[in-house]
């Protein structure tokens, strides 16, 4: 009996959460994604910043990038050089409201970079730092806390959208899956 309760919930998540975040990302403009993939396209590195389960989002971007031919870095990483005017810095950040965000939002303004936040809250301090600003907005409902705790739509919708950006600075670029794959680390 448990078995087919926790399957029920299982399926009302998974619809719950696909269609909460197929709804927000449908109302992002493209014109700003457009804008956005131009931004990545001429920096002469990319650097990628988020807290949390959002980081991972982001994370998971930088790869892609790196995958696609262009020059991106994790902020935190042991690696990652410094940040310069002309560069872009993308950050991901659910509430817009980490201090670890917004302190690196300001580092990055400081130095001249162009700095793109990707956020809930287009009224979060950290919005108010961006050079381009990209929000995929949820409002709460009675079934969120149960199906999508804490910023599961967000991060989902993150997700998805920096894939989707994937494909655009993939067509921008003229790449493919192939030429991606060539850049594929090996992973042993």
């Amino acid at each position: 009996m448990a078995e087919a309760a926790s399957s029920s919930t299982f399926v009302r998540a998974q619809r719950y959460i696909g269609e909460r975040v197929t709804a927000a990302l449908a109302q992002v403009d493209p014109t700003t994604v457009a804008r956005m993939v131009e931004i990545l396209s001429r920096a002469p590195q990319i650097f990628v910043y988020g807290a949390g389960r959002s980081g991972i989002v982001g994370r998971a971007f930088a790869m892609r990038l790196v995958q696609t031919g262009l020059r991106a870095y994790v902020i935190g990483e042991s690696v990652t050089p410094i940040v310069r005017k002309g560069d872009a810095v993308v950050i991901v950040s659910g509430q817009g409201e980490s201090y670890s965000s917004i302190q690196t939002a300001n580092i990055v303004r400081r130095e001249g970079a162009e700095l793109i936040v990707l956020t809930g809250r287009p009224t979060s301090k950290l919005a108010h730092t961006a050079s381009l600003l990209l929000t995929i907005e949820f409002g709460d409902d009675a079934e969120r806390p149960r199906f999508a705790p804490l910023g599961t739509l967000f991060e989902s919708a993150a997700l998805r959208f920096t894939d989707a950006v994937i494909a655009e600075v993939l067509a921008a670029r003229g790449e493919s899956e192939a030429s991606m794959r060539r850049r594929h680390a090996i992973m042993v």
